[in-house]
């Protein structure tokens, strides 16, 4: 009897555990089971392009359609998990539908955090992960004058250098002392707030919002814990995500941060794996357990996936890398830079484009880089060496990165 690969979670995960899980020679049944309305698509240019109208949503899709029918995938959009079941291995469905499987793979991905204070459930206060969220945005962004965005990680400056490109009044509020207080290095987060000023967003760090004020049920002002207060037509909130993992947590299965998945992927429960944002996995690059938010990393642990479920058991192992683009800038993220002891700045930091590599002990352990694509593609590598680069040469843009290599 043919066995059934059940997926949760239609996402850039999904979409490669498809391909991989045939490429692999596996014959039985797959379906697919997403909470939206869509078949897999890309999520990082919801906060880009997507949102400034330059790219239809048939280009936003990984595959088309003609992919998953090609492949004989049961594709079930616009349908929830509520519970499963490893034990028996069923999962039910919103629906009412139950689906017995053989293998299940959880590729929930993560939910935002939402604000909580007083008017947080005003109209016009939105929140960006998904394709109705951003028609949701698009839907206010021609009548908004004033756009306050609450968040100054990556996704709250992408989506104040769309609105400022068409011509809103933009404000960036962030609690901590500085943008991109997670990812990168003070030096680099200066860089970031000196470009954004320069293209006239007003960012104000150390400052948290208290309430939401409005007028007719919709958002005018947003209020500050220094008592500030800040005219709005238009909130969008990116203060973060977390691990969607209720329906494991429900199950009994292992937590920690996230799904706890081994390094091929295989969670506490038998014939359970779980990959992407949804799981953190152990890293024998950085000798820690971790949990990654990025593209990539789905589609790594897709690929171990599909062997492990076909009877090959590979250690999941890559580099992380992450990207953002903002204004005519690509930042491109190659490793994690927790715990550096040494920065090293390759360009003008009055420019628009620099390298930052990180360094422990003289070990290369990531790199930042802002239209540096040669510097990107190099330190990828040269982490996984665990190299030991001079910091001179790094430093000397007159050195290619090649003599490194």
């Amino acid at each position: 009897m043919s066995e059934t690969v059940l997926i949760i979670g239609a996402g850039h995960g999904c979409a490669q555990a498809v391909a991989s899980l045939r490429s692999e020679k596996f014959e039985g049944k797959i379906v697919v089971v997403g909470d939206e309305d869509y078949i897999p698509y890309q999520r990082p240019p919801l906060s880009k392009d997507f949102l400034k109208g330059d790219l239809p949503l048939e280009r936003l899709y990984i595959k088309p359609q003609k992919f998953y029918d090609d492949r004989d995938v049961e594709m079930k959009t616009g349908v929830r998990v509520t519970k499963i079941d490893p034990a028996g291995k069923t999962a039910d469905l919103d629906n009412g539908e139950s689906v017995s499987w053989d293998h299940l793979i959880i590729a929930t991905g993560s939910h935002v955090r939402k604000l909580t204070c007083p008017g947080h459930d005003l109209g016009g206060v939105h929140y960006l992960r998904t394709v109705a969220d951003v028609h949701g945005i698009q839907a206010d962004f021609d009548g908004a004058k004033d756009v306050v965005v609450v968040g100054g990680g990556y996704i709250g400056l992408e989506i104040a250098a769309v609105a400022r490109q068409k011509g809103k009044n933009v404000t960036v509020l962030e609690m901590a002392d500085r943008i991109l207080n997670r990812v990168v290095a003070p030096e680099m987060s200066a860089f970031y707030q000196r470009v954004h000023e320069e293209e006239g967003v007003k960012i104000l760090c150390n400052t948290g919002v208290t309430a939401l004020e409005g007028d007719g049920g919709k958002v005018s002002r947003v209020l500050t814990g220094d008592g500030q207060a800040f005219d709005a037509d238009l909130v969008v909130v990116g203060i973060g995500i977390v691990p969607a993992q209720e329906l494991a947590e429900a199950a009994g299965i292992e937590l920690d941060n996230g799904i706890k998945v081994d390094e091929h992927c295989r969670t506490s429960a038998a014939d359970v794996f779980a990959i992407g944002d949804v799981t953190s996995h152990p890293s024998p690059l950085y000798g820690r357990r971790i949990r990654l938010e990025s593209v990539p990393n789905a589609m790594g642990q897709a690929k171990i996936t599909a062997k492990a479920i076909m009877g090959t058991l590979e250690v999941y192992d890559e580099i992380p890398w992450f990207w953002s683009d903002q204004f005519d800038m690509k930042l491109q993220i190659a490793g994690l830079s927790a715990g550096y002891d040494q920065i090293v700045i390759r360009g003008d930091l009055n420019s628009r484009s620099i390298a930052a590599f990180y360094l422990k002990d003289g070990v290369l352990i990531a790199m930042d880089g802002v239209n540096r694509p040669a510097e990107f593609m190099a330190s990828k590598k040269l982490i996984t060496m665990k190299a030991k680069p001079d910091p001179d040469k790094l430093a000397d843009p007159d050195v290619n990165m090649k003599e490194f290599l």
